[in-house]
């Protein structure tokens, strides 16, 4: 059975128990409404660019106008904070533009708000809700902290001459003694604005749900996509009030979804931070929750802050950096040798591909090692396949809520027509 059907049915099962337990039979109304909201669904999945591309394009390209259309009409209510923004920001570029003094700190504050963008706009990458994602820890922040760590092991120092760091890494020319003893909490201070900065990123990537289901709790709109996951954790949770016995018809996931409902729910504030402070791939849900109770912005975004970007930080930073440190790098090349028949042709490779790095990080190193091409030939693909893929998803994406607003204008005016 499609999971999108198993949702509609149990949100029916939902309404059906809550009219039987106000006393009142189901409408006919109601039924068809479901069943329109079904076959509209079950359309609305099928517009993806593998099975239609040509429509799922063009309701991209719809969608795209539709938002430009719908903001330009906001900026355009909102002119005066435009203007002051606009006065403010041309002031910052003439300011930029003059000669003077000012310039020598204009150069360094531009080059850290540029490293901190970068690192933000990472994050939001990362959780933001359009498409899939980009995991970009794993492509980025998971890299930058391995090749730092790398390089103080080698470097047997933290102090990188600036430039070229941060865009490359390579030794200083001499480290005073006090500077040669590396361990993991230095490493962690190397890198933790980059990781924190990240970490800032994915907690506003979070933010949509959490408007997008508040928006729809104020508006009291009905069959909601974005309010799917809430419905379902409700209608769980009625079921459950009927049947005892529910429970143990649930999957894994389905139970993690209302356990994560009712810690945000019950514990609030704490229940988020919790929820927040691990790698959580439904954490979309806690935002959802939060939107559609109600809950104050300051404590959503407010745990969400901390417990992304302060404590899931550091457990990450822990686990990257403990993972490349010196003697466990070498642990794990030794145990790749080991694996039967391509041990030595997946660990040697890899030895060398380190010995090469490693001999970049010193400017007057003479060694002829010979690298891996195919170790970063293979990265290189990955990463174009995972840019192409949330590219492709993006599309997908705006072409359902192009979908799905077509939907609604028709239900609202029978026969009406976007344009």
């Amino acid at each position: 059975m499609p999971k999108g059907d198993s949702r509609l049915k149990r949100r029916a099962l939902h309404e059906d128990s809550q009219t039987s337990l106000n006393g009142r039979p189901s409408s006919n109304l109601d039924t068809t409404n479901s069943i329109m909201h079904m076959q509209e669904k079950n359309e609305r999945s099928g517009l993806v660019m593998w099975w239609r591309p040509i429509f799922t394009l063009w309701y991209f390209i719809l969608e795209c106008k539709t938002l430009l259309f719908i903001n330009t009409v906001k900026l355009w209510h909102n002119k005066g904070k435009v203007l002051a923004f606009l006065m403010f920001l041309s002031m910052l570029v003439t300011m930029y533009n003059v000669e003077g003094s000012h310039q020598q700190y204009i150069q360094n504050t531009e080059k850290k708000v540029q490293w901190w963008l970068y690192w933000i706009i990472l994050g939001i990458m990362s959780s933001v809700g359009l498409g899939t994602g980009l995991h970009t820890f794993v492509l980025y922040l998971g890299p930058f902290i391995a090749k730092v760590t790398l390089a103080a092991y080698e470097c047997k120092s933290l102090d990188f001459p600036q430039p070229p760091y941060p865009d490359s890494i390579e030794c200083p020319s001499s480290s005073t003694p006090g500077e040669t003893s590396i361990t993991l909490w230095s490493i962690m201070s190397k890198v933790r604005l980059e990781a924190m900065m990240w970490g800032v990123g994915t907690a506003i990537g979070e933010l949509p749900p959490y408007f997008m289901a508040r928006a729809a709790k104020l508006s009291d709109s009905e069959h909601d996509e974005d309010n799917e996951d809430i419905e379902e954790v409700l209608s769980i949770e009625e079921q459950e009030k009927i049947n005892p016995n529910y429970a143990k018809e649930l999957g894994i996931l389905e139970r993690t979804k209302v356990y994560m409902h009712d810690m945000v729910h019950k514990m609030g504030f704490f229940g988020i931070l919790a929820c927040a402070s691990i790698p959580n791939p439904l954490f979309d849900l806690a935002g959802i929750t939060c939107g559609h109770f109600l809950i104050p912005f300051w404590t959503f975004f407010g745990a969400t802050l901390i417990g992304k970007a302060v404590i899931k930080m550091h457990i990450q930073q822990l686990v990257v950096i403990f993972a490349f440190s010196e003697q466990h790098v070498e642990t794990f090349i030794n145990m790749l040798k080991k694996i039967p028949q391509i041990g030595d042709k997946i660990g040697q490779p890899f030895r060398d591909y380190l010995l090469s790095q490693r001999a970049k990080l010193h400017k007057d190193s003479t060694s002829t090692e010979t690298e891996a091409p195919w170790l970063g030939w293979v990265f290189e693909k990955l990463i174009m396949i995972m840019v192409i893929y949330f590219v492709i998803s993006i599309i997908n994406s705006f072409a359902q809520k192009y979908h799905k607003r077509l939907c609604m204008a028709k239900r609202k005016q029978p026969g009406a027509k976007l344009k």
